[in-house]
């Protein structure tokens, strides 16, 4: 039973107290017991049964719940390079998927991958998000678009989860988009997610959330809520990409259909964002996505003030977002979105946890919850994010087990 000493101020990130109540304690002790957190405080509250417990030392840093990112597209076939370019040049996103590129071109990459691929390419990335303090990570499928190649790519997410030491939460994102083979018959695409795909994955126990990409170029709301029925009906909670480059009323629509989180919403309406305040959604920024974009980041100020809880993740892609790095989306919330550093912080951490049904075990330091913490090196959030650094994580435990030490 370890005792976390010499910490200069400790997040706890409660599940209460809004956007920028991270529950800090100055000169705090942090306590655990195998895989769970015993005890957090002040230093001098230290009850005296844990007196005498071997004392490690954060050497006067930060310390803050392990990381959660809440929105990535983990593993793909190929790479979008060429795309880059071309809106470099001036070439929309929209009007590069209309044409058949953008997630296409993934799609085809992805399915001519093998699944051994497809977990090496996300073990890299899940070691790049461990060295920056990240210990839990959502992880769609979407660019198989068929019923083997998602199987495929949920499976290689089941094998790390299971290789570790991140917790994984799957979702299946089948309703991505409209693949080439059914351009003629949307009706048949949404017909095999629903009465082949979702069912197989349920079988198998391969994802806990269901998301559909809401878009002029992807699914409308009608064909959403269909989805979403059959999603329910096999256990898996609805998940949207909403609102991202026009408004379709999925900030609504994710408010309706009782949805854990919507994710993007730079374009939603005010209407939208109240039914979120009242059904408790969480509105998930990805504010690296926009800078990618050139596009204006979510107000996230407008959903805080709203009563929103605004979760903040990478969602790393090949395509808008092919930058896995959860500081740097922190930093972009900060100085593009006007997050205070603590409002970002919540963001990734307990926020994020509700975002993926986790709120129960991970996303703050309470005791009960498990002992996933990061110990920054700074002497304070304020610090931490006012100047973005890649890796200023020093120690990262998860489950009361050191997984990475600078």
């Amino acid at each position: 039973m370890p005792v976390l000493t010499d910490i200069a101020l400790l997040a706890a990130c409660p599940p209460t107290g809004g956007q920028g109540d991270i529950g800090a304690i100055e000169d705090a002790a942090l306590v655990w017991e195998g895989d769970t957190i015993a005890w957090v405080g002040p230093a001098r509250d230290l009850p005296e049964a844990f007196a005498d417990k071997p004392k490690e030392s954060a050497w006067g840093r930060l310390v803050i719940p392990g990381l959660v990112d809440a929105h990535t597209h983990l593993s793909f076939g190929g790479d979008r390079a060429g795309e880059f370019m071309e809106r470099l040049q001036g070439t929309s996103y929209l009007e590069i998927a209309r044409r058949g590129g953008g997630i296409l071109n993934t799609v085809r990459a992805t399915r001519a991958a093998g699944e051994d691929e497809l977990v090496g390419r996300g073990r890299v990335i899940l070691t790049r998000l461990l060295r920056q303090g990240v210990t839990t990570v959502e992880c769609k499928s979407g660019y198989g678009l068929s019923l083997d190649d998602e199987l495929k790519t949920l499976r290689a997410y089941r094998r790390l989860a299971d290789e570790g030491p991140q917790r994984i939460a799957a979702t299946l994102l089948g309703a991505h988009m409209v693949p080439p083979e059914y351009r003629e018959d949307r009706a048949g695409y949404v017909r095999l997610l629903t009465d082949e795909v979702i069912p197989a994955v349920a079988a198998e126990g391969l994802a806990g959330f269901c998301d559909v990409f809401v878009e002029d170029t992807a699914f409308s709301a009608d064909e959403a809520r269909t989805v979403f029925a059959a999603g329910r009906a096999h256990g898996l909670v609805p998940k949207l990409h909403a609102d991202q480059l026009t408004d379709t009323g999925g900030a609504a629509l994710a408010a309706e259909v009782g949805a854990a989180s919507a994710d993007h919403l730079e374009c939603a309406s005010a209407e939208g964002i109240a039914a979120m305040a009242r059904a408790g959604t969480v509105a998930v920024s990805l504010p690296i996505a926009t800078l990618v974009l050139n596009q204006a980041p979510m107000p996230a100020r407008r959903f805080i003030e709203a009563g929103v809880p605004v979760a903040v993740a990478t969602d790393y892609n090949p395509g808008s977002a092919p930058v896995a790095s959860l500081p740097l989306a922190l930093w972009l919330a900060c100085t593009r979105q006007r997050m205070t550093p603590a409002e970002a912080l919540k963001g990734a951490t307990v926020y994020a946890a509700r975002a993926i049904g986790m709120e129960s075990t991970v996303g703050s330091l309470e005791a009960g919850k498990k002992a996933d913490f990061v110990v920054i090196d700074a002497p304070s959030v304020d610090h931490w994010l006012y100047g973005w650094r890649e890796e200023a994580a020093v120690r990262v435990v998860i489950g009361g087990e050191t997984r990475w030490a600078a």
